[in-house]
């Protein structure tokens, strides 16, 4: 199939796939968890209910190292009381003064609600032990520049345990990159709209060395919590959310307009619902965007969603805690972007140690310490390329044309003749909607997948259809199985005949009954 990016390569500037926004949090081994807790405060002969006196002093030292910072760079506290005060606009104001030069840019503090542990004495057992519990405590935001990963934060509570959040972005990460490389760049937000040498960059935002961001956590933590001393412990990083874009870049807003405006016509219907929700993307399609299999016992969250906002318009599609979006970002970018607030839903060959000590390969879920940034890289990457498919597909209007007139025509192959393909015949549009399963876009499938859901036909019947298929060339077999799998054409061709289908012809006709 070819790409829009192939499609419209003299357009297009560029294209760059990179980490966007990044959500890190830290968590202190030993006593991130009520047991552990517990465990820590009887080896340290402190009573369970002596506990909100053990954290008090916690809390004075993170108080104190704040206004010591506070006072070293000329800042005052800023405590927000409302909560519809977004921390980010304040920040903005404030750089739009001070500039972007490294350092400390602004502390804010606010009363926010975290994990924390209360002291339990269990009648039955007769054990005293500390319990989970969540309530309200100061934290403190640190707002800075790094001379690496550009404007960040490091949000601190002020109670046990102590779990930090870090907050960076990868395009700022990657303009940092380009700048010890001297690849000049032009950068609007967190969007690059130009560099001069968009192999290169790309070639940087694949090798991120997360042990060099490793050794940039340690050193907020220590900077701005440096309480985890005491324990005698370091802190243990994981990846609370992460969003990966791929940004096709065009030359002029003018071009990016007739083809955006394009998608945006096929794939959502005037009233704002989204056409192809009930056509094409289904829930089984949004888990193939994101290289899953959907289960019929699945029961989280699915769904389409479109939006307009200041910056542009948005489709959105969603399974549980992972999306993917595509938008315009300033009316040039075309931006495709998959975010997950839940890397353990993606699954990859790594090694997995075993209760009884052995270690073994196999496709396990995803770890969610930030080791897993580089094959989680690979895996939102491959997410975005084949919702780019998709959607080239679905654009792909004219070209598509020629090779749609070719599936209605009746064929003939040896001495058999495999009449064509109807979009306004039931039983073919049911048969061509069925094959095009998120599912079997995966796995493929085989004669009695098909059948369970065509209970009317025998199997022979069945063999005949897809022979049919093959014949036009909308499928093909695995060598040496009896399964098969829908081709680049099928693909496109499906997708195609439903739009000139369901946005061409039957509104047209619709519109003749009324004149």
């Amino acid at each position: 199939m070819e790409l829009i990016t192939q499609r419209y390569a003299k357009k297009i500037e560029g294209v760059l796939s990179c980490y966007d926004r990044m959500v890190i949090t830290g968590t202190i081994p030993i006593i991130c968890f009520a047991k552990g807790m517990t465990s820590y405060l009887y080896q340290k002969g402190i009573r369970i209910f002596d506990y909100p006196r053990f954290a008090e002093t916690f809390k004075l030292k993170i108080r104190e190292n704040t206004e010591n910072i506070a006072k070293a760079n000329g800042i005052e506290i800023e405590f927000i009381r409302k909560k519809n005060v977004r921390k980010e606009d304040l920040i903005q104001k404030i750089l739009d003064k001070r500039g972007n030069a490294p350092g400390l840019v602004h502390i804010i503090s606010a009363m926010e609600t975290c994990p924390t542990y209360k002291p339990w004495h269990n009648k039955m057992t007769g054990k005293t032990y500390l319990k989970h519990d969540t309530s309200k405590c100061l934290h403190y935001y640190f707002y800075f520049i790094d001379e690496v990963l550009g404007l960040c934060y490091v949000r601190v509570p002020t109670w046990c345990p102590f779990r930090l959040q870090i907050y960076f972005n990868g395009h700022n990460w990657l303009a940092s990159e380009l700048d010890k490389n001297g690849i000049r760049y032009s950068k609007i937000d967190n969007a690059f709209e130009h560099i001069n040498d968009f192999d290169k960059a790309q070639h940087i935002c694949d090798n991120l060395k997360v042990k060099v961001l490793h050794n940039l956590l340690d050193k907020f933590a220590e900077t701005y919590c440096p309480v985890f001393k005491d324990f005698n412990q370091v802190y243990h990083w994981s990846v609370m959310q992460a969003e990966y874009a791929t940004d096709i870049v065009f030359k002029l807003q003018s071009d990016l307009k007739t083809i955006y405006d394009s998608l945006i016509n096929t794939a959502i219907h005037p009233v704002g619902c989204i056409t192809y929700g009930i056509h094409t993307v289904k829930p089984d399609n949004i888990a193939t965007f994101l290289g899953k299999k959907l289960h019929g016992n699945y029961t989280g969250d699915m769904g389409n969603n479109y939006n307009v906002r200041i910056e542009g318009s948005r489709i959105k599609h969603n399974m549980g805690k992972v999306s993917i979006k595509m938008y315009d970002k300033f009316g040039k970018i075309l931006r495709i972007e998959t975010t997950t607030n839940n890397i353990s839903f993606f699954k990859h060959y790594r090694k997995v140690e075993h209760k009884d000590g052995t270690i073994s390969k196999k496709h396990a879920a995803m770890k969610k310490n930030i080791y897993s940034l580089d094959p989680l890289k690979d895996i939102l990457k491959a997410s975005n390329r084949r919702y780019l498919q998709f959607i080239s597909a679905i654009e792909d209007y004219k070209v598509g044309k020629t090779k749609l007139e070719k599936i209605s025509k009746t064929i003939t192959k040896g001495n058999r003749h495999y009449k064509g393909f109807n979009f306004f015949n039931e039983e073919d549009h049911n048969l061509l909607m069925i094959i095009m399963r998120g599912e079997f876009n995966i796995s493929g499938f085989q004669n009695k997948n098909i059948r369970k859901f065509l209970v009317c036909k025998t199997s022979s019947q069945l063999s005949r259809i897809l022979k049919r298929l093959m014949a036009h060339g909308l499928i093909k077999r695995i060598r040496n199985t009896y399964k098969y799998y829908l081709t680049q054409l099928g693909k496109q061709m499906i997708l195609i005949g439903l739009k000139i289908k369901n946005l061409v012809i039957i509104p047209e006709l619709n519109y003749m009954k009324t004149v």
